[in-house]
């Protein structure tokens, strides 16, 4: 299980998790309408003090770090146990860490800005307008 580890359930995680979420238009109590991206929790946003940054909630994105690399374990694990054993070609082996080493630095890149902010949690009230889902 280790091995399967390394080599599937933290690429998984790291492609489903910079990929696939959710969208959140909301009404920001005393502040502008925005966009939050995040599932289960809606953990970045842009940042309002100045364009092209985001915000960044550091305890909102541990959870859904978690939650996904919860699930793609547990996944795995079940399949490994129950249905079958799983065994990985080589060539997957080596193209999911490759997909997903690039999918990771594009995503530091874009995080890594000096103008971003990363506050523990959301520090604002919102109201919820519409949902969604969105690839990238």
């Amino acid at each position: 299980m280790k091995q399967l580890l390394w080599k599937l359930v933290l690429p998984l995680t790291l492609i489903s998790f910079i990929v696939i979420t959710k969208w959140w238009q909301v009404a920001v109590v005393n502040g502008p309408d925005e966009i939050l991206y995040g599932f289960p929790l809606p953990f970045i946003c842009s940042g309002w003090h100045t364009s092209m940054s985001y915000q960044i909630f550091i305890f909102e994105f541990v959870f859904d770090f978690f939650i996904y690399f919860s699930f793609w374990f547990f996944t795995i694990y079940l399949m490994q146990r129950y249905i079958d054993k799983v065994n990985l070609h080589k060539a997957f082996t080596i193209v999911l860490p490759v997909i997903a080493i690039i999918l990771f630095v594009f995503a530091i890149v874009l995080i890594s800005s000096p103008d971003n902010i990363y506050p523990y949690q959301r520090e604002f009230e919102m109201e919820v307008m519409k949902t969604g889902v969105s690839l990238f």
